[in-house]
Order: structure tokens, then sequence, then C-alpha cells
């Protein structure tokens, strides 16, 4: 070290290293901890009301009659620009 600082100044900066050293580590620390409470708090915060959904709704299915198919189908050859 330089010949012109004591050795009080010296533990002294040695001192504030390490405790700046232990700060930032705490902080890291608090700040990771914050994440994953954060995560694990807004996961838990679900509506409880509504029930869940095991996957997609279930096709639905009618029965038509040959009248309506066919006009379906005009429907569709109407809409359909390939058709013409």
């Amino acid at each position: 070290m330089a010949q012109n600082i004591t050795i009080i100044q010296q533990i002294g900066l040695s001192v504030l290293a390490a405790a700046s050293v232990a700060w930032v580590v705490g902080l890291v620390r608090i700040l990771r901890r914050e994440r994953t409470d954060r995560a694990r708090w807004q996961a838990s915060r679900t509506l409880r009301a509504v029930g869940r959904q095991a996957g997609p709704p279930a096709r639905e299915k009618v029965a038509l009659t040959e009248a309506e198919r066919a006009a379906f189908a005009g429907l569709i050859r109407q809409l359909d620009p390939r058709s013409s």
C-alpha cells in the first residue's frame, strides 16, 4: 500500500471494502429471494371462483337435414372465390 497511509487508515479501508462487498452480496440475495417470492405469490393469485378448464371445449355437433346441408353448401360456393 501507499507509504503515507497509517495502519489505522489501512484497516479502515479494508473494513470499508469488506463491508461494501458484504452489502452487495446481501442485496443480491435479497433481490433474488424477492423475485422468487413474487413469482410464487403471482402463481397463487389465480381466481379460485372460476373453475380450471382442462383443455379446449369439446366440439359441438349439430345434426343437419339434407335441405340445410344443401343450403350451407350453396352459401359456401357463393362466398368462396375459388369455386367460380
